[in-house]
């Protein structure tokens, strides 16, 4: 009787190697989470940061080898300057000159494109970490970014303990940094530092810390546009609390709506601050909404962006029948099982934000990176299921989304009638 191929000793041999290599590798993974689980609540958070923004690390060093020529720098440059480009050298002419007293106009007299579109604590701060450490801005900005992307992740696992417990909150955060728009956390934008401010402000309107949070509002309205549909999600908020109070009248009742209302009013102004800053700057009143429209190519009209791009994309039927739909969807997740408990404060804070981009925001490539406001809902997602499987599934698929993202927008190639797609 002939022997099968699994008896001859070689085979053997190969098969119990193999085996002996899985059983250490699963040892070594037991060892490790062992040892991970037994870290305080900040480090692994900061682990879980630091090995996304590793990949991120590695995507961008990847693409800047693909990068052809381009209008900042000769083609393939390194890490630290393929970071320099888009929006980062707008934020380092703020750092170096400031705004505008006067706003640049064309031959026709219309407003060009120029500093008043980027928010000032970003570049301000940059600008003066820079002055005290003599160390060149485009470092410190990109330390600041990094800096402000680890203190956005310790905050909003702070923010996600509040709903879930120690594992599907840090299962959130890993959600939050692998997201396919992450690596924008480690760029010299704005972004990093505005959703620190913005989780640090939605962690304590959820712990009522009501006056406490006005001036990290105001630091947040002044670091990214933010600020209408913060006021909003306070204000249907007050009504919210506002209902109960006025069946049990409770004294404690009324000193937290008191204190609800000054935090609301306050975030109201912070949003009309950065405006009325340039109005004063410039002695244009729509100094800062007229520089917003030259990237918009025009007038904004509420709404009706979403309207012609839906055209444009599905025709004069469906493409008016589009944005109905998108606002559905929207609607059906919001009021959804899993995101409801995540409270009432972050589900209005989430609408409030969608609202905002659908009356406000011209739908372009850089729509992606206007989704990461959205992070409270990335909890929601890492807790849809607890399996290890689909986590794990969610973010490798993240990390594919990053590439394809840093590669198709945030390297530069020429479209060709010029210029290309921002991210």
């Amino acid at each position: 009787m002939s022997k099968g191929l699994d008896a001859r000793p070689g085979a053997v041999s190969s098969t119990g190697a193999s085996r002996g290599v899985h059983a250490a590798l699963a040892a070594g993974t037991r060892k490790a989470g062992f040892w991970f689980g037994r870290r305080p609540w900040w480090a692994q958070v900061v682990m879980v940061f630091a090995a996304s923004r590793v990949v991120s690390f590695a995507i961008f060093a990847a693409a800047a080898l693909q990068q052809g020529a381009n209008p900042w720098f000769p083609p393939q440059p390194d890490y630290f300057h393929f970071l320099q480009i888009w929006d980062s050298e707008w934020y380092g002419r703020i750092v170096q000159h400031g705004y505008p007293s006067v706003l640049p106009r064309s031959s026709s007299g219309t407003v060009t494109e120029n500093a008043w579109a980027f928010y000032p604590v970003f570049p301000y701060l940059v600008r003066a970490l820079s002055a005290i450490s003599t160390v060149p801005w485009q470092i410190v900005a990109q330390l600041v970014a990094l800096a402000s992307g680890f203190a956005a992740a310790l905050l909003i696992f702070r923010l996600f303990r509040h709903f879930f417990g120690h594992g599907d909150a840090l299962w959130g955060v890993a959600f939050f940094a692998f997201f396919p728009v992450s690596a924008i956390l480690q760029v010299p934008y704005a972004e990093s530092l505005g959703t620190a401010f913005l989780a640090w402000a939605l962690l304590w309107i959820v712990e009522r810390r009501y006056l406490a949070a006005i001036p990290v509002v105001a630091v947040a309205c002044l670091t990214r546009p933010i600020g209408v549909p913060l006021a909003a999600a306070l204000a249907v908020l007050f009504l919210v609390r506002w209902a109960p109070w006025r069946r049990q009248s409770s004294r404690a009742g009324e000193l937290q709506l008191v204190r609800l209302g000054v935090l609301t009013l306050a975030s109201g102004l912070s949003a009309l601050a950065w405006p009325a800053i340039a109005w004063a700057a410039t002695g244009v009143m729509t100094a800062y909404t007229d520089t917003e429209a030259v990237w918009r190519g025009s007038d904004l009209v509420p709404f009706m962006p979403w309207f012609d791009t839906g055209r444009f994309l599905f025709g004069p039927i469906l493409g008016v029948l589009a944005p109905f739909a998108l606002v559905a969807v929207v609607v059906l997740y919001l009021t959804s099982a899993r995101v409801r408990l995540i409270g009432v404060e972050l589900r209005l804070w989430c609408a409030a934000y969608a609202l905002y981009l659908l009356a406000f925001l011209y739908p372009q490539s850089s729509t992606f990176r206007m989704m990461l406001p959205f992070f409270p809902l990335a909890v929601a997602g890492a807790v849809l299921s607890r399996s290890r499987a689909y986590r794990g599934t969610v973010l490798i698929m993240f990390v594919l989304l990053q590439i394809v993202w840093v590669v198709w927008l945030w390297d530069w190639s020429e479209l060709p009638g010029g210029g290309d797609w921002p991210p």
